[in-house]
């Protein structure tokens, strides 16, 4: 995926005004007039978080800056962003905070083909919680059921950030080898349910409000033949092992869906992700700055078109996520230092 040109130059979108370099042509407000930052951000896939948070993202800014226009475009996904921004095909992305970690350390699917530049942080839009869901006659009823090997299942569409960190806990948990993984994207996966070409699935909601798009249409065309599993003490133990992953025990399921899942078990266990907005450091201080703005003072906007959005306007928020070994875009620092939710341990980085 190294270097892939497939978005091409569309990514390098950038500066049409004085508004480069160290952050000038901004203020508090998002007022001021002049030309606009033109910022493209690398987003998801269709249908995924990360695309309804990017669009959400850029709706706010056409409503309350003078100073960005933002549009997002379809990728593969947070794991293959890294690839395109290190192409130079991007300056702005989403991403998660373990294909980061991963890029960082070259391990993972950066062991054999590592980058070799790595944006700055930003801050988190979204926590990805992803939990298992089977279908009606597998006979799989718990996460132990899969030792026994011979089941289909899938574990989310290869190139994702979410895919990347689920993989890592199969593997952990010693599911992997023995079953048939099915590798499709987001947008074939309902169809696989609807045809019963798929045992298991790992899905994924965010932030506890709405499941993702793509789960949702593998909910309508499952027929009401899906249902939560459980998850036994081995791949519990598993999520724990893994660094990049949060465990989470739902005491009491969050999402909803248009079918009774709760056939086997009322609650399950989850494995959680963050993910975040990064730049690089073509993108001016005041351009990052702009959002980190619109998204802790208009979150209002962002979530009337992205309910899952968090709710980013006590700033804290913002700073969850924040990996204490790779540097922050100074934009995004200058606003936290503004609003006092710095911490002098972390590292400022510099732009271009």
């Amino acid at each position: 995926m190294k270097g892939m040109t497939t978005l091409g130059a569309i990514g390098l979108a950038g500066c049409t005004d004085s508004l480069g370099g160290g952050g000038g042509g901004n203020n508090s407000s998002g007022g001021g007039g002049g030309e606009q930052y033109q910022m493209v951000i690398a987003g998801a896939g269709s249908g995924t978080s990360t695309q309804q948070a990017a669009q959400a993202l850029a709706r706010a800014a056409s409503q309350h800056s003078d100073t960005l226009s933002i549009t997002v475009q379809v990728t593969d996904g947070w794991t293959a962003n890294l690839y395109e921004f290190d192409g130079g095909n991007f300056e702005t992305l989403g991403v998660d905070n373990n294909s980061l970690a991963k890029a960082m350390s070259e391990s993972g699917p950066f062991a054999e083909d590592p980058v070799d530049n790595l944006p700055m942080q930003g801050f988190v839009f979204t926590n990805l919680e992803m939990h298992w869901v089977a279908m009606e006659g597998s006979d799989i009823q718990s996460t132990a059921d899969l030792q026994d090997g011979g089941y289909t299942i899938y574990p989310i569409q290869p190139g994702f950030g979410t895919r990347l960190l689920t993989e890592e806990v199969i593997k952990e948990a010693g599911l992997w080898e023995q079953n048939e993984i099915l590798n499709v994207d987001t947008t074939d996966i309902p169809g696989a349910v609807e045809e019963n070409r798929v045992d298991a699935l790992c899905v994924y909601g965010a932030n506890g409000v709405n499941l993702s798009s793509w789960v949702q249409e593998v909910d309508v065309r499952s027929n009401g033949r899906l249902y939560l599993m459980e998850v036994d003490d081995n791949f519990r133990q598993a999520i724990e092992s893994v660094p990049g992953a949060l465990l989470n025990d739902w005491e009491e399921y969050p999402y909803e869906w248009e079918q009774e899942i709760n056939n086997v078990t009322e609650t399950t266990t989850s494995w959680v992700l963050a993910g975040q907005w990064a730049f690089g450091p073509d993108v001016p201080a005041s351009a990052a700055r702009e959002v980190a703005r619109i998204s802790a003072e208009h979150h209002e906007a962002i979530q009337q078109a992205d309910p899952t959005a968090i709710d980013h306007s006590g700033i804290e928020s913002m700073t969850s996520a924040v990996m204490s070994d790779l540097e922050i875009h100074p934009g995004v620092a200058q606003y936290w230092k503004d609003n006092n939710a710095w911490n002098d341990e972390w590292t400022e980085g510099s732009t271009n």
